[in-house]
């Protein structure tokens, strides 16, 4: 299943038929789970399925029903409390950590709850297509819809690691086989310096963080064609990479203490060899596609351990102008396929396979402001003490990747589909 949807916003039709698509996904990604599932939070990252369902839909009660939608009634009053995630402008909301301790509303409430939203959402949107109101609705409910694709993506994440804390490990789908074919050897692709023009611009959708472009000097560098595989990454293990505090910054040693890491997350090892709990249950690590779940302390690591360095974002982003990011792997069944081609240049797997480390802090743009109001707060308080990844996973949807889209996350974080591309100076 391809995680995409019609992107088209013009006539009632075609913003109705986005909207349902984008929310038919997020239920049908649920399919194979029971009801027990829904509940469970395995760590303060990781937030319940039933939670997910219920928050995308309070984003678009909050943002567009109630302050657009003419005589609109909540459909409980008590939602607000509950499914707010971090917007302080908003009001008081239920402790984050707190999410997998809510057995009520019990999913079928949750269900019903998304009903009401979408019921009143198509009456709205039916009403405000071709009028001045959907001059103001158009940027709200592209937002909501890339935002409810944000969270599709941590449904199955947070699912995996859920399934992951639980002996039986379970698994979320059977696996399917998908051939690899042969794995291309890494070479690295050199670009000049100059100063490039990094950032968002023009009509189409992008988040405000993304914005404005501006340019940036950036010095001559190359950057490697493919990613980081677990043959690559085991020889690091190998090596003693976990036991070796030249490689690792210091937050980052102090973490591999104390949290006790051997490995990427969701590796464990028998008399066999290494396994890898995926979201088809477990099954022996496979040499040649790209280590996943792994830090940026990790990806550092094995960076300095193999005499490279992450690239900056702006590098990334340099060597992505001429790709298409429509054209990747998109599955989240956890198949990668190294020797699919991408763009003219040579490069593998920039977009669809997994998040990709950079050494960027996650900052402002220079003449960055966040939005007025309380979606101000959904990009720029957060530009503190993370790092920015860049180009999808397999379980971002097609119409979600951009080249210039930022990802963020603290640099202790695994769960998420993360890899590894090296870089060097020339």
């Amino acid at each position: 299943m391809t995680l995409s949807h019609p992107a088209t916003v013009g006539n009632s039709h075609d913003t109705i038929a986005t909207y349902d698509a984008v929310r038919l996904l997020t239920e049908k990604l649920c399919l194979p789970l029971v009801t027990e599932d829904f509940v469970v939070q395995s760590m303060p990252d990781v937030s319940p399925t039933k939670w997910h369902l219920a928050h995308t839909s309070w984003f678009f009660e909050t943002f567009l029903l109630k302050p657009y939608a003419s005589g609109y009634i909540e459909f409980d009053r008590h939602f607000g409390y509950l499914f707010n995630s971090y917007y302080n402008a908003i009001g008081d909301r239920h402790c984050r950590q707190n999410r997998g301790q809510l057995s009520r509303p019990t999913v079928d409430q949750v269900y019903a709850y998304r009903a009401h939203i979408d019921e009143h959402m198509r009456r709205l949107l039916h009403a405000a297509v071709g009028t001045d109101l959907m001059d103001v609705l158009q940027p709200l409910f592209e937002i909501g819809i890339h935002h409810e694709q944000q969270h599709q993506e941590l449904m199955l994440t947070d699912i995996k690691h859920v399934f992951w804390v639980n002996p039986l490990r379970p698994a979320y789908r059977p696996q399917k086989e998908h051939p690899l074919g042969s794995l291309p050897a890494a070479n690295w692709i050199s670009f000049d310096a100059g100063i490039r023009e990094i950032g968002h611009q023009g009509s189409t959708f992008a988040f405000d963080n993304e914005s404005p472009r501006h340019p940036e000097y950036v010095a001559s560098f190359e950057l490697a064609s493919r990613l980081v595989t677990n043959k690559e990454f085991k020889n690091f293990i190998d090596d003693g990479g976990y036991d070796r505090p030249e490689f690792w910054l210091s937050q980052g040693w102090a973490t591999v203490k104390a949290e006790e890491w051997r490995a990427p997350l969701y590796w464990i090892r028998d008399e066999k060899g290494w396994l890898n709990h995926t979201l088809s249950g477990l099954r022996p690590v496979v040499d040649q596609e790209p280590v996943s779940h792994v830090s940026l302390f990790e990806a550092d690591a094995f960076a300095r351990w193999a005499g490279t360095r992450l690239p900056t974002e702006a590098e990334w982003e340099t060597a992505a102008a001429d790709l298409d990011p429509t054209d990747g792997t998109f599955m989240e069944s956890e198949k990668f396929h190294p020797s699919i081609s991408i763009g003219s240049v040579g490069f593998e797997q920039m977009f669809g396979d997994l998040w990709q480390w950079t050494g960027s802090s996650y900052l402002a743009y220079p003449g960055y402001r966040p939005p007025a109001g309380a979606l101000g707060e959904y990009n720029g308080k957060f530009m503190c003490n993370q790092f920015v990844l860049r180009g999808g996973s397999i379980a971002t949807s097609r119409t979600h990747i951009r080249r210039t889209y930022r990802n963020f996350f603290p640099p202790d974080a695994r769960w998420q589909f993360t890899g590894i591309r090296l870089a060097r100076d020339l």
